[in-house]
């Protein structure tokens, strides 16, 4: 019933907030430490098709697309392919889903990373027929490609996430904050968990307000809530009873902070009423919240679903990367409102691709993927990494249905940003144990 789902709603968002403390003290933390830094993920689940967001638009490249993906294959045309022009002069098409992100092209604030994925070593087609070096395991499963994706390490066991683990390398620049310096607006999240930093789950638009305090007189409800306090305080000699009081009463002063913003946070940005818009809005209200935090570096991680495209696709997708699109977007403007563009950076992720030859009206599991990337510090208007050839059974093909063997790795990509956010060099393979198998192990696309 309603009720039960919403004392539901609101015990998983408490629990998500284990580890906050004395948020209404953290004030004067803001004043010393590095400038705010912070990592969005907006992790796209069921493997989005990459080679329908980013398509190449010189003539050699396009026919050989288009003579792969027959009728699922992008006309070319502004109503399907929004054109973007790199610096040496390659000519590239977006999806027309991602209009509103289109501008920042020209503006160079958005880039893309061609055909990235998961990888323990460089591979060659030659190698991954002979099975003759180390593969992630189990490719082409959506369940171990995501823990795989999110944890960074290319097999299923690992514990902890990559963005987890980047938290922990530069945790010190917090300071003393006891914000959570990892959190996930979309549910529990692999990605997220680290080895020491407090990190956090919380649902959009969470409100962990109490129930049954709004008596008269006034002095009745003051008197409610002082009593409620007090018994949250109460040292009973239980260590389960105390941590859950505190769990409480931290996930209380965090609502309190939040509210005191307002619905809309203080922030004028219009956000689309999407799921992906309202987690990207509860984003950036909790970055405006940074001076009175105290934090100086934040990851977070947003997600959209059904991206497993094997039917129906054409619109299917379009109306995906238009959700996506539209909330970046939005984002980004608050980010440019907040007077921090150059401070957040906001990427795509995917379990995995899609493979460049149809199954009829869709597409099945491939590997590598084209991903965007956004912000004020992005060097933008470009392609980085390699792009692939796209022929079946071609050089990059890992079989000849066109599930293509990544150029990038992920820990590349990974590690780019981690440069940008702090990370020491002497940190980076705590945080990509794979990374000293990639000779680039900075792509350049950040300044």
């Amino acid at each position: 019933n309603n009720t039960r789902r919403h004392f539901l709603r609101r015990t998983a968002s408490a629990m998500g907030l284990m580890g906050l403390e004395r948020l209404g003290q953290m004030n004067a933390l803001a004043q010393s430490g590095p400038s705010y830094k912070a990592l969005v993920c907006v992790f796209m689940f069921g493997g989005n098709d990459g080679f329908n967001t980013v398509v190449p638009m010189d003539s050699a490249p396009y026919n050989a697309y288009k003579n792969i993906r027959g009728g699922l294959g992008l006309p070319t045309g502004s109503a399907t392919l929004l054109p973007v022009t790199t610096t040496p002069g390659a000519q590239y098409g977006l999806n027309s889903g991602l209009q509103q992100v289109h501008p920042l092209w020209a503006q160079k604030k958005l880039a893309v990373i061609a055909n990235m994925g998961l990888l323990v070593q460089p591979v060659s087609r030659a190698q991954y027929l002979a099975n003759s070096v180390a593969l992630p395991t189990n490719l082409f499963s959506h369940s171990d490609q995501t823990t795989q994706m999110q944890s960074g390490v290319p097999s299923s066991g690992a514990g902890t996430g990559w963005a987890g683990r980047l938290a922990d390398a530069v945790q010190a620049m917090n300071g003393a904050s006891t914000f959570p310096s990892s959190v996930s607006i979309s549910g529990p999240a692999l990605f997220c968990t680290g080895n020491a930093i407090q990190s956090a789950s919380l649902l959009p638009g969470f409100d962990l307000s109490l129930s049954g305090m709004n008596l008269w007189p006034q002095s009745a409800a003051t008197a409610k809530k002082a009593a409620f306090q007090q018994m949250l305080t109460f040292n009973n000699g239980l260590t389960l009873v105390q941590q859950a009081n505190k769990v409480m009463s931290d996930a209380m002063s965090l609502n309190s902070l939040l509210n005191s913003q307002g619905a809309s946070g203080g922030i004028t940005t219009v956000f689309p009423g999407t799921s992906l818009g309202t987690q990207l809005k509860e984003v950036a209200r909790i970055i405006k919240l940074r001076n009175t935090t105290g934090m100086t570096r934040q990851v977070f991680f947003c997600s959209i679903g059904g991206f497993d495209t094997h039917g129906s696709q054409d619109w299917t997708h379009w109306d995906l990367l238009r959700n996506v699109g539209d909330a970046m977007r939005a984002f980004y403007d608050a980010t440019v409102e907040l007077g921090i563009p150059d401070q957040v950076t906001t990427f795509t992720a995917s379990e995995f691709g899609r493979t460049l030859q149809p199954s009829g009206i869709g597409t099945d599991h491939g590997w590598g993927s084209h991903h965007l990337i956004m912000g004020g510090a992005v060097k933008g208007g470009e392609m980085y990494g390699t792009f692939p050839t796209y022929a079946l059974a071609g050089p990059d093909d890992s079989g000849s249905r066109g599930a293509l063997i990544p150029t990038t790795s992920t820990d590349q990509f990974g590690a780019t940003l981690a440069k940008w956010f702090g990370v020491p060099a002497a940190s980076m393979a705590s945080v990509f144990p794979n990374i000293g198998n990639f000779g680039v192990q900075d792509l350049g696309f950040l300044a």
